[in-house]
């Protein structure tokens, strides 16, 4: 997340504040979606909202790079990073998932 906060201050002023606090707005919702998945017991909702926030913010950094906001270097590495938290919310899924499937064969 951090990364990306680097990545908006070189966004021209006018986009700062429409394209780029709409990405901002989207890291905190991520944050946010994280938190409340930690504390909620039925996680399966709240993950798949994360799942669809992350979507909506590779597709928001990637209008960033093709509008000229972002260089080809920076998108590269923010990309990077949002495919890493990409597989471990793929990862956090498929183990509610499991468990879930494990907790209805036990009854």
């Amino acid at each position: 997340m951090m990364y990306g906060y680097q990545a908006l201050k070189q966004f021209p002023k006018h986009e700062r504040h429409v394209l780029g606090a709409e990405i901002r707005l989207s890291m905190l919702q991520l944050q946010r979606l994280i938190i409340t998945a930690f504390k909620r017991y039925h996680k399966k909702t709240t993950l798949t909202d994360l799942d669809i926030e992350l979507a909506i913010l590779k597709r928001r950094v990637r209008l960033a790079k093709d509008l000229h906001y972002l260089d080809i270097k920076k998108y590269q590495l923010w990309v990077e990073q949002l495919v890493e938290l990409g597989k471990m919310i793929g990862g956090w899924i498929r183990s509610v998932n499991a468990n879930t499937k494990k907790q209805v064969a036990a009854l």
